[in-house]
């Protein structure tokens, strides 16, 4: 259900329905036996949804079905923090870009988004505009603010420093929900998938809907930026990825 690269490339993170979260080293020697190498790291009372990497490959952050986040040392295996306020299934997390603090941002089927402060544990923010679940959270590029995707069918854009929610994108022709969003490197574009099979590409600015992407022939999972901005990776439950550029 989850996986994430170390940020040195040399490891992967998995996640899923057996509560747990592991570590494998990646290696190019074809003779090593890498599921031998393979660590838990974390373990929740629930599903793991999401998991990804701090700054360094010395620590992971996890969301779970157990309605909680944790943060955990990867060497150890120890839980360094716990992150308790979601009253459901946590469904996804995203980590704050590096030069702009210590938090991250989290989203689930309380149809809430919360902001938390890694080092504390604590809840430094929140809001409850959704009316449905919500499958996924994502940072915009300067760390100011953040977009969600929800059931409901809409993406919600929330500017921190204003504490509020100040843009919805959304039609009356869209009634399935969304699943997953990614912005443009520039922060102009915000991509989502939906569960009509789609991607639509929202101007963030102006709230308008600028393309529509098809080509799937199932719902959309996952959408993902490249790092150097220029393609779109999209995953459907109809087994394929595909490349926008």
């Amino acid at each position: 259900m989850a996986c994430a690269y170390a940020p040195s490339g040399c490891a992967v993170a998995c996640g899923g329905l057996d509560n747990k979260c592991s570590v494998i080293p990646l290696s190019l020697d074809k003779n090593e036996n890498l599921a031998a190498k393979k660590k838990s790291v974390a373990m929740h009372t629930n599903y793991v949804s999401g998991c990804t990497f701090t700054n360094s490959d010395m620590q992971i952050l996890t969301s779970s079905g157990d309605g909680t986040c944790a943060l955990w040392d990867v060497e150890s295996g120890q839980l360094l923090q716990s992150f308790h306020g979601h009253t459901a299934d946590v469904l996804s997390l995203d980590l704050a870009p590096s030069e702009t603090g210590n938090t991250f941002v989290s989203g689930g089927c309380d149809k809430k988004a919360s902001v938390w402060d890694m080092r504390s544990g604590q809840n430094i923010q929140s809001f409850e505009s959704h009316v449905s679940d919500i499958n996924c959270v994502k940072y915009y590029p300067s760390g100011d603010a953040f977009a969600s995707a929800s059931d409901d069918a809409t993406c919600r854009f929330y500017d921190l420093r204003a504490d509020r929610e100040v843009a919805v994108y959304q039609k009356d022709s869209i009634i399935f929900g969304a699943s997953s969003v990614d912005f443009s490197l520039s922060g102009r574009l915000l991509f989502a998938g939906y569960n009509d099979y789609t991607v639509n590409v929202w101007d963030v600015l102006k709230g308008n809907r600028v393309s529509i992407l098809l080509g799937h022939e199932n719902r959309v999972s996952r959408v993902r930026v490249s790092p150097d901005g220029t393609a779109l990776c999209t995953a459907s439950w109809d087994n394929t990825l595909r490349i926008w550029a």
